[in-house]
């Protein structure tokens, strides 16, 4: 991420958009903050304006009435701004707080409603994962915009009412009574004064800028080992691991981590980069060069007082005055620089929420059918997923007979999952079509397509909510058919067991009341949860590959009573499981390779479904 070859056009582009959407999900931050920043940067030129008038005061006539009231405005006017400084700026970090929490619902949105396949693509991921990194270890990324903007305003706010305190300094003439020091009034010294403090001040932003530049030089290396450590050096904190960790002594491995990463070490390539290489030398100028500043600040002003162009007082305004409008010049400079750097991670930022959806979501309405009558299709379906040269599908065809109870088996990879993949349109063919009531399902309204599915995937998730909310996937719920969902899916007699009835929160993520279940009680609840929403097609996707045959068998039995008139599909490759069904379609490599009754298949003694049986048999030999 160059910055060099960023425009400053570009950046300014790049974080407006990135206060627009931070504003859309928390709208009073910015406000806040712009009032926060105006009170910041003007209470310090009041302090400097307010305390010029008090020493005049006491350098001049010393008049008591005119000095208590410079005293009652000091304290009125700095008093009241620090105290509207104070309750902005808890008021701005409280939100702020918020923001960062929130800012996340931007990526869960983007991939909600982002295409499955691009949800599954590495390249995706990778993104992703890089935009976390880089928040991570800097701050730099979308984050880093309300920083740049609360510095960034102040800076100029300051510059603004620097210059209004500045001006009288270059108005009041030396008297001609001041002999040599009247060549002060010469508007070459105005001029030049105001060139070398905006040239000065804007080489040191620049300066700034290139030690802020430096930390993007090592993102790779700072990432990549921040997410060495973040695993290793805290993989004693995870508790299904412990088990390993003490066996086989692996708490090397952490003292490893702890002790020899270098990464962030003192002696570490951070380190080298940003305080013994360029950066560590351009921080030094930066600062130094502000000496210099200081120094002829104060020497052009004391000159002018010596002169008899103002007083002891105004002297104390105009060097405050100068000083903070050069360090407001340098920071505008230096947040120049910071938002040409960070609009690289903007860049990233953008480039994943602007990931654009290649899926046709139809425009069909999917009828809506009270008999549940939806007749689907595969016609000569070929598919392989995105990257790979080798088809996960080829050449499958398949109609589903509606009502009926149709198994899917095979050894792993031979498909099966990616057949459910492509029938509930999570991915779509390169060959062939896929068809609902004789339309190819493209052309319907996608997620009114999806609405006609419910399946219990393999690696099924439920969440650290109550138990009625994770089967109804909703807060507010009809609990008797969430109880009613739960009793089919055997799970009534563990219900009533629960504390909170339906209410009970699932796991301990959020509270010690949460209940632990087993993966078998997951299982039924995952099955609920199909049930609940009463698809016309019932799709169970090997949810029970982590029980025994025995425990699988029950399961499929219990399902195939409660499944009515759906049109149910299993896939397991466990083939007990599967003997109630009206057919059998068994894969390999992608391709169909018989089909038929379970009977039927077993008297086929050359096919692959009879070996696979016959390599099953000692598990379900007592069935």
């Amino acid at each position: 991420m160059d910055d060099k070859k960023t425009t400053v056009s570009h950046a300014l582009k790049q974080h407006l958009r990135a206060i627009r959407l931070l504003h859309h999900i928390c709208p009073g931050y910015f406000p806040i903050l712009s009032l926060y920043c105006l009170t910041a940067a003007l209470t310090p030129y009041a302090t400097v304006y307010c305390s010029a008038r008090i020493l005049s005061e006491l350098a001049g006539p010393r008049r008591a009435e005119a000095l208590w009231t410079w005293v009652a405005v000091t304290v009125a006017v700095v008093g009241l701004l620090q105290i509207l400084k104070a309750l902005l700026g808890q008021r701005k970090d409280t939100l702020l707080d918020d923001l960062f929490d929130r800012k996340d619902i931007l990526f869960v949105q983007k991939m909600f409603s982002m295409d499955y396949a691009s949800l599954e693509d590495r390249e995706t991921q990778d993104l992703r994962a890089q935009i976390q990194q880089n928040e991570g270890w800097s701050g730099w990324g979308l984050m880093r915009t309300p920083q740049i903007f609360e510095e960034g305003v102040q800076a100029v706010i300051g510059i603004c009412s620097g210059i209004v305190l500045t001006v009288p300094l270059f108005l009041q003439p030396v008297p001609d009574a001041a002999g040599w020091l009247t060549c002060l009034n010469s508007p070459f010294y105005v001029f030049l004064l105001a060139a070398v403090l905006l040239g000065i001040s804007a080489l040191g932003g620049r300066w700034e800028s290139r030690v802020l530049h430096s930390w993007s030089s090592v993102r790779e290396k700072a990432t990549f080992g921040n997410r060495l450590f973040g695993f290793f050096g805290f993989i004693g904190l995870r508790s299904e691991r412990a088990g390993d960790m003490r066996i086989y002594d692996q708490q090397r491995l952490v003292d490893a981590y702890w002790h020899g990463n270098s990464v962030f070490g003192c002696e570490g390539p951070i380190a080298a980069a940003m305080a013994k290489g360029k950066a560590g030398m351009y921080a030094g100028l930066s600062q130094a060069i502000f000496a210099v500043l200081t120094g002829l600040i104060y020497v052009f002003v004391c000159l002018k007082a010596w002169g008899g162009a103002f007083d002891i007082g105004a002297v104390t305004q105009y060097v405050g005055a100068v000083t903070a409008l050069a360090m407001n010049v340098y920071g505008v400079w230096a947040r120049v620089g910071e938002m040409k750097t960070n609009a690289g991670y903007l860049d990233q930022t953008f480039t994943f929420l602007d990931l654009p959806n290649g899926m046709y979501q139809g425009s069909l309405t999917t009828e809506k059918r009270s008999d549940r009558q939806y007749a689907v299709e595969f016609r000569h379906v070929s598919f392989r997923y995105p990257g790979s040269d080798i088809w996960a599908l080829k050449d499958v065809s398949l109609k589903f007979e509606i009502g009926k109870r149709l198994a899917i088996v095979g050894q792993n990879g031979s498909g099966k999952t990616t057949f459910i993949k492509l029938l509930c349109r999570l991915y779509d063919p390169q060959e062939g079509q896929i068809l609902l009531n004789g339309i190819d399902i493209r052309k319907y309204n996608y997620r009114d397509y999806m609405q006609i599915f419910s399946v219990v995937f393999q690696d099924f998730q439920l969440l650290s909510q109550s138990l009625g909310s994770n089967v109804a996937g909703a807060m507010n719920y009809d609990r008797k058919r969430v109880r009613r969902a739960l009793e089919d899916a055997g799970f009534g007699d563990r219900l009533r067991t629960m504390p909170q009835g339906l209410d009970t929160q699932l796991y301990r993520d959020y509270g010690e009341n949460g209940v632990e279940v087993s993966g078998g009680e997951a299982q039924k609840i995952a099955i609920a949860r199909a049930l609940y929403k009463d698809a016309p097609f019932i799709i169970l996707d090997e949810p029970t590959a982590a029980l025994d045959p025995i425990a699988e068998a029950d399961i499929y039995s219990r399902f195939n009573d409660i499944a009515g008139d759906r049109t149910a599909i299993y896939i397991s490759h466990r083939l007990s499981s599967c003997k109630f069904c009206d057919e059998i379609v068994v894969f390999d490599q992608g391709h169909i390779v018989q089909r038929g009754s379970h009977e039927a298949l077993l008297h086929d003694e050359t096919g692959l479904y009879r070996r696979l049986w016959d390599a099953q048999a000692q598990y379900y030999v007592n069935q």
